[in-house]
């Protein structure tokens, strides 16, 4: 599990393409400090098992199905990603629950500084939008984030400062592709809630 506090900004090193799979070497000199076989990590907001570690690198297998669903198929070398280690038992709760399993994609649609902050607004995948509401917590790239504003195909987030700096949003533009993870907790509810309707039909 994941809180989508950003620890750093890594670099993709190499990518090594298969048919449906491939494999990525990041640069991260922080999260590569305890790394260990086995260990997760995740990279834009999508939770990836360490292979190889050393150098300040690791490498990870990414998979048709993650390819498929997170916009890892359209890195390239020296891109830059956020990086985050799962959260151990004893840490600090910074963000809110991430599991690193991502949703979907969106893409950026407007930027619109202010004087020391960014709001930032994106396209809303119709399939994930009962999921999104204002001053709900969305991962996007990994980061957690409030959400500002909705409406019925975009939202929006606000970004302070060191957002900006210390993460990948304050480089993106406005098209660019980013990794979407909504509330667990309201994906859970909603299954919890469905066969509620069937039990009272058969009783």
């Amino acid at each position: 599990m994941f809180t989508g506090i950003v620890e750093e900004l890594g670099t993709v090193e190499q990518i090594d393409q298969g048919q449906e799979s491939a494999v990525l070497r990041v640069r991260g000199p922080l999260v590569t400090s305890d790394a260990v076989h086995g260990a997760s990590i995740a990279v834009n907001g999508v939770c990836l098992t360490v292979v190889e570690h050393g150098d300040e690198q690791f490498s990870v297998d990414v998979m048709a199905e993650t390819l498929r669903r997170s916009s890892l198929a359209e890195l390239a070398v020296g891109d830059r990603v956020n990086l985050e280690r799962a959260m151990p038992a004893d840490g600090r709760f910074g963000g809110h629950v991430v599991q690193g399993h991502v949703d979907g994609t969106a893409r950026i649609v407007a930027r619109e500084p202010g004087d020391r902050w960014e709001v930032v607004t994106f396209d809303l995948p119709a399939d994930l939008a009962r999921y999104v509401v204002e001053k709900g917590s969305i991962t996007v790239d990994g980061i957690s984030l409030t959400v500002s504003a909705v409406t019925p195909d975009t939202f929006s987030v606000s970004l302070i400062p060191t957002t900006l700096e210390l993460t990948t949003l304050g480089r993106k533009q406005v098209g660019d592709p980013v990794n979407l993870e909504v509330d667990v907790i309201a994906k859970y509810v909603e299954r919890l809630m469905a066969p509620a309707t069937h039990r009272g039909a058969s009783a």
